[in-house]
């Protein structure tokens, strides 16, 4: 196995483990991520829901916002693995791929893996002309 195979493993298997840890009594749909940067730190998010579902979070948003808080630089993500617990790949919620747009570089790479494969996007690829805005010349 390739270093970038098992790495990849690696990641898989953990965003897998975040999922198991997913409070979803709702979907039943438990699913993981795994940001690592160009360090190596690794944060994991999984899905959290709520009985009012609009205030449930996914589990790229929970590592994002886990990794804010920590301190991390987002701008030094490289790679983010989702796990879904299916025989279908996903990609990601455009909510997601919203608050990707604005904390990893356009290039960052998102890999999407199941039980049964995977398939991978750069977060520009997965929202094209993302909205963008500089408060700054708004501010009076």
């Amino acid at each position: 196995m390739s270093n970038k195979n098992s790495e990849l493993h690696h990641l898989h298997v953990t965003a897998k483990a975040a999922a198991a840890r997913a409070h979803a009594p709702y979907s039943r749909f438990k699913v993981g991520a795994a940001l690592v940067t160009d360090a190596g730190e690794l944060i994991t998010g999984c899905n959290v829901e709520n009985v009012s579902y609009g205030l449930s979070n996914c589990a790229e948003r929970t590592a994002i916002f886990t990794a804010v808080a920590q301190g991390i630089d987002l701008s030094k993500v490289k790679q983010v693995v989702i796990y879904t617990p299916s025989d279908q790949v996903y990609s990601p919620c455009g909510a997601c791929r919203q608050v990707m747009a604005e904390f990893f570089h356009p290039h960052t790479e998102v890999i999407s893996t199941c039980d049964t494969g995977q398939q991978s996007w750069t977060v520009e690829s997965l929202l094209p002309n993302a909205f963008h805005f500089d408060i700054e010349k708004y501010r009076v």
